[in-house]
């Protein structure tokens, strides 16, 4: 028996990269840190808020590689000579990355209370209409 694919069904042509793309979201980093929300702030328009107490804005990085959004955080070395009894709040780095539809844009981030916030938006496509010539008699050529 022949295992069907989403990328190899005969009705979703050109979507091979579909698979390739879950693949890969199903690979990248999910430790649970830093925690993390999506918001669907309106009908093309997104919020993650991912929860970075502690890191200043230069320890944070924002980058789009390939339709991935990448979010990396880098601590300095705590230098202070300090004792902890306890030591509960994270100062690790970390990596996120998500993985963008086709026409989601990153369109800014910001950082407050200790969350960063990075909104995306959605370009709504033009809806296009396309009559295709049918020939006749050995002019389909290709």
């Amino acid at each position: 028996m022949t295992k069907l694919t989403l990328g190899s069904h005969p009705f979703l042509l050109g979507f091979d990269q579909l698979e390739r793309l879950v693949e890969r979201t199903a690979k990248s980093g999910n430790d649970g840190y830093p925690p993390y929300n999506i918001e669907q702030k309106g009908e093309n328009a997104y919020r993650i808020t991912l929860a970075v107490a502690g890191f200043a804005e230069d320890d944070l990085s924002i980058t789009v590689e390939d339709r991935q959004l990448v979010i990396r955080g880098r601590q300095a070395e705590d230098d202070g000579g300090r004792m902890y009894l306890h030591r509960g709040i994270a100062a690790r780095q970390f990596q996120r990355s998500f993985v963008l539809a086709e026409g989601v844009e990153v369109a800014g981030a910001g950082l407050e209370h200790g969350l960063l916030h990075v909104d995306l938006s959605r370009a709504v496509p033009e809806s296009v209409v396309q009559t295709i010539k049918i020939k006749t008699g050995g002019e389909n050529d290709v």
